[in-house]
């Protein structure tokens, strides 16, 4: 008697007889005699009585063929055998569906999931191929039917499911000084310490470049000034020895002589150590000028993930006082300013400024002057974006401007927006850690549902129940996930595990991982909040102050529920505000397939990134910093502000002021910019032209617009999908 079967995954689960007796009822249906009730349950009986304990579908399959071959209905038997071929080549077909549009190079939102990988080439294809059928399998094998049932229905979607069997995280801030004093092995080969600024900032690419092959995400340095600092001191020193070797001179007490600042300058008219001094000062700028140049073209010409996609890198800095570290600020500021190739918008790495008072943004404060710097290169090249390390969730209370080590106690970033920071199993800091995995929920879908509820009172509270439902399935799937990825072990990633992730020191090769990853975040995010409020009361928050209020409890009731589950599973649960992708389009065409055009819902091929003011929107700056900032705290997960201005903001670095300004008024914690930036897709020339038909360097008519996409740049537009096209041009301009 059969009691288990073997799915064509793999999964073993229990016997349904009424299986059998619904497949045979539909080729029965098929036939001109209709339904044979009693052949039916004779034929189930047989098979369920005679059959093996344990039998494979296909195995049941073929003794369904036998007895229907065997009975007085062959032509059943006939329309059961073409039904059985039709499924085979129908789960065959949409693989082969896929394959073809991914080896036909064909530009569609399968291929264009990820803007900065490039499908197109044989990397790119080997990686979208093994990401189209990973995915089946994660579904049939590892997700619960209730979690399975809501991503099909719209409800949920779970970021890099494909990378789901592998285990792996999805990012970290990397703690550089550790490698730069240390040395690592990342599996292939050993690398030793850095000794002088060339090496330490190579050492930085290495890093960033391997650990992006261990994970599915983005890689960050947390305090790029303060890590690199101490090998700006070191040139220096370098230097001194190669002058005492022409000079015979024995100059080792200059090694540690006070320098105000790193500047070139002219050695006429300077004598004795002061001439001495400034020589090796103008040699050690001009090392790190190149290192920092070196840095910038190695992100941008690195590939990682098997070749098909450059490192998805991100650096903090701007709060190291120190004469070393600001030079590595300017010179890497002055490096991105004049751009890399020929004069061409590094897209990496994503640099963020760490703006706090007293250091690094108000006259007077030390590093003022490289703020301003910072605010020039952004209007110009887009970056950096501003981390505002003044808002009361950035602080932390053991920060202390005296302490050299202070950089601990900031807040760092991932350039697209993921913020770690609070720690319920460890330190309260940025460095060492980061999100485990994340998976987004879909509100507007909840509130499209709730639609139809005449009364407004009921229909809000249908909605939250629908959100309270879709927040525990989120909550529970990536606690499933976790106990799954806990189970790796060390050696399956030699540099997270050896030396970035904090605490792995204690890890030896065959040991789990679970004892270190609690400390990094679980995140779940949403998108569409503009939409929802319209389902929900006819207006988005950015035109309505009741709508607002209504997205503020909505978020809040998210922040709230997932504070729970940080007791109830004993994780750090946090609130992202997603920065959607392919996913805007998704859910929305899903949607729209299900519930049609719904004017302000359905209408666009997208929903809004998480809780944005719509961008098509006319607004000013200030009204969606007003709207908007208020979501920052709450999602603590991750969070940004987008301030889009109008023509060339080269020479305008004060509008960008302007947009940091309004973080501090308004206590919001990152922001960027989007302005104009022409480039000629064939000679690289860049401007920041209202238009541009032609490039004036080689003639070229092959133009395109430089722009963010969810807090990054691609260098093309050619490869965003078509969701984010479409919001792309709906963009408005901020006054």
């Amino acid at each position: 008697m059969i009691q288990t079967v073997v799915k064509r995954d793999g999964r073993v689960v229990g016997f349904n007889e009424e299986k059998i007796r619904t497949a045979i009822r539909k080729a029965m249906l098929h036939t001109e005699m209709g339904e044979d009730s009693s052949l039916i349950r004779q034929i189930a009986d047989r098979i369920s009585f005679y059959g093996k304990e344990q039998m494979t579908v296909e195995e049941i399959q073929d003794m369904v063929e036998m007895e229907l071959m065997n009975s007085p209905r062959k032509e059943v038997a006939k329309k059961y055998i073409a039904y059985r071929d039709q499924r085979s080549i129908a789960r065959k077909a949409k693989t082969r569906d896929i394959f073809l549009e991914i080896i036909e190079t064909k530009s569609n939102d399968v291929t264009r999931e990820n803007a900065n990988m490039n499908a197109d080439t044989p990397a790119g294809m080997m990686m979208k191929f093994a990401s189209e059928t990973t995915k089946p399998f994660v579904d049939d094998y590892l997700l619960l039917p209730e979690v399975k049932e809501a991503v099909r229905r719209n409800y949920l979607h779970i970021h890099d499911k494909d990378y789901y069997p592998t285990k792996s995280l999805t990012c970290v801030q990397h703690p550089l000084d550790k490698i730069l004093r240390h040395g690592f092995n990342a599996g292939h080969g050993e690398s030793r310490p850095a000794k002088r600024i060339e090496t330490a900032s190579m050492l930085g690419c290495i890093s960033l470049e391997t650990a992006q092959n261990e994970m599915h995400g983005g890689q960050s340095i947390p305090a790029f000034d303060f890590y690199l600092a101490p090998f700006v001191r070191r040139s220096f020193i370098e230097e001194l020895k190669i002058l005492a070797q022409f000079t015979g001179e024995d100059y080792e007490p200059l090694y540690h002589t006070p320098v105000e600042d790193f500047l070139t300058r002219d050695l006429a008219g300077l004598e004795g150590e002061e001439r001495i001094i400034q020589q090796a000062v103008n040699r050690t700028v001009s090392r790190v000028h190149q290192s920092m140049e070196a840095f910038i073209h190695n992100m941008n010409t690195i590939h990682s993930r098997g070749g098909n996609q450059v490192v998805f890198s991100s650096i903090n800095y701007g709060t190291d006082t120190s004469a070393e570290g600001r030079c590595v600020m300017r010179e890497l500021l002055i490096s991105t300013d004049e751009g890399v190739g020929n004069g061409v918008t590094a897209i990496f790495p994503i640099q963020i400024w760490k703006k706090k008072r007293g250091v690094s943004y108000l006259p007077g404060d030390r590093n003022y002057d490289l703020y301003q710097l910072a605010c020039k290169v952004s209007a110009h090249r887009f970056f950096p974006n501003f981390l505002n390390l003044d808002a009361t969730y950035n602080r932390h209370e053991s920060w202390d401007a005296g302490d050299p080590q202070r950089f601990q106690y900031e807040v760092a970033t991932m350039g697209c927006r993921t913020r770690v920071f609070e720690n319920r199993f460890g330190k309260k800091t940025s460095i060492g850690r980061g999100n485990l995995s994340f998976t987004t929920l879909n509100p507007v879908r909840m509130a499209i549902e709730c639609m139809s509820i005449e009364n407004r009172q009921e229909r809000i509270a249908s909605f939250y129940r629908k959100l309270d439902d879709a927040l525990e399935l989120a909550a529970l799937q990536l606690h499933r996930r976790f106990e799954f990825q806990k189970t790796a072990q060390a050696k399956q990633f030699p540099l997270l595990m050896s030396v970035l992730w904090d605490g792995c020191d204690a890890l030896k090769p065959d040991d789990t991982i679970e004892s270190v990853i609690n400390q990094g975040t679980l995140g779940i995010g949403f998108i569409g909040l503009a939409e929802t409020l319209v389902a929900l009361t006819g207006k988005h928050h950015g035109e309505d102050a009741e709508a607002q209020q209504l997205g503020l409890d909505i978020v809040t009731r998210m922040r709230d529920r997932v504070t729970g589950f940080c007791e109830r599973y004993a994780h750090n649960y946090s609130v992202l505000a997603t920065p959607a992708e392919g996913l805007a389009g998704r859910f929305t065409r899903h949607d729209r397939k299900t519930f049609g055009i719904i004017p302000g819902i359905t209408d666009r091929d997208y929903y809004t990134n998480s809780n944005h003011v719509p961008v098509y929107y006319k607004c000013s700056a200030h009204h969606k910093a007003r709207i908007e900032a208020p979501y920052h705290e709450l999602a603590r997960g991750g969070h940004i502000f987008y301030v889009e201005i109008d023509g060339d903001a080269t020479h305008n670095p004060e509008a960008i002021m302007t947009v940091v300004d309004l973080m501090d008024k308004y206590n919001m914690g990152y922001a960027s910019v989007n302005h104009n930036r022409n480039r000629c897709m064939d000679c690289g020339y860049e401007n920041a032209a209202s238009q541009l038909n032609e490039c004036p360097r080689c003639g070229s008519n092959h133009i395109d617009r430089l722009q963010r996409i969810t807090g990054y740049l691609v260098g093309t537009t050619d490869r965003w999908n078509s969701a984010k096209l479409a919001e792309l041009n709906d963009r408005v301009i901020h006054e």
